[in-house]
């Protein structure tokens, strides 16, 4: 294909999206961002990057998006990266089924949503890539992380599914799975745990205390934490590949997860992941 591929991102205002959109563009893609917030789209317009509002949560704002990029390319789509999520800290006891729900609404169901109307132009045109950004939090459990944990479990589930059921009809799926990545993620964690976590009594109080020191950066940092350059990395190749793998792992802790989950017996392996702060 010798015309300037086209591909939506999501989650662009800042960390892995904000990079990937820019290193795109840099690339020769013609690049569709969006982000949460108006406000963070002055940037990316600055960059001469399109730009547009989506929320994951307002199906309106999905619909509005695709039908803008529908009509300033023709219906034609490329590629499409579901990126924007966040994290939801917490004991599982202490979630209410309403945080839970929203954290599905914007980790889950609204990427299936923006996946499904983007569809039918891929398998028009016969081609296209589909790429969600996971975690290594949906191979593996993480304590205090359950809510966050069991949207991106349903999301590998959902994504391997649908890239079996597309097989032979020139789109193709991946995930990438990264470990500690230098981004905002945890500062909107720690926004969320203090809106929705009862933390002082909570049977966990002791523990969550340590928690916070770990998402407001006074606690140890993890020295293997990448930029997100290493996202873009493996995104490149989802995008790139002849045959694209299924799964993209990233940082030395992600591989080292999958590999421990794979050779050890369970009942060691989760007790060995419970030791970890």
């Amino acid at each position: 294909m010798t015309e300037q591929r086209i591909i939506l991102l999501t989650g662009c205002s800042s960390g892995i999206g904000a990079y990937c959109a820019r290193a795109l563009r840099d690339d020769g893609w013609r690049v569709f961002a969006t982000v949460r917030k108006e406000a963070d789209l002055a940037s990316l317009e600055a960059d001469g990057i399109e730009a547009f509002v989506l929320d994951y949560t307002r199906p309106e704002t999905i619909s509005a998006v695709v039908a803008t990029v529908r009509e300033r390319t023709g219906d034609r789509i490329d590629a499409l990266f579901n990126n924007g999520a966040y994290g939801q800290p917490g004991a599982v006891e202490d979630l209410t089924t309403d945080v839970l729900r929203e954290q599905f609404e914007t980790n889950f169901f609204g990427w299936h949503e923006l996946t499904r109307q983007i569809l039918p132009l891929m398998r028009k045109q016969g081609h296209g890539r589909i790429v969600n950004c996971s975690s290594i939090l949906g191979l593996v459990p993480y304590r205090f992380r359950g809510a966050y944990t069991a949207s991106k479990f349903a999301l590998e589930g959902l994504t391997i599914t649908l890239r079996m059921e597309l097989q032979d009809s020139g789109i193709h799926v991946s995930l990438i799975e990264p470990g500690p990545i230098a981004t905002r993620f945890t500062a909107n964690a720690l926004a969320k745990i203090n809106e929705h976590i009862d933390l002082e009594g909570s049977a966990h109080a002791v523990e969550y205390r340590r928690q916070l020191r770990r998402l407001d950066g006074s606690g140890p940092i993890s020295k293997h934490k990448l930029g997100p350059e290493a996202v873009y990395d493996v995104l490149k190749s989802a995008l790139n590949a002849k045959n694209p793998r299924p799964h993209y792992l990233v940082t030395t802790p992600a591989k080292q997860g999958v590999l421990l989950k794979r050779l050890l017996p369970a009942n060691f392996f989760y007790r060995l992941m419970r030791r970890l702060d």
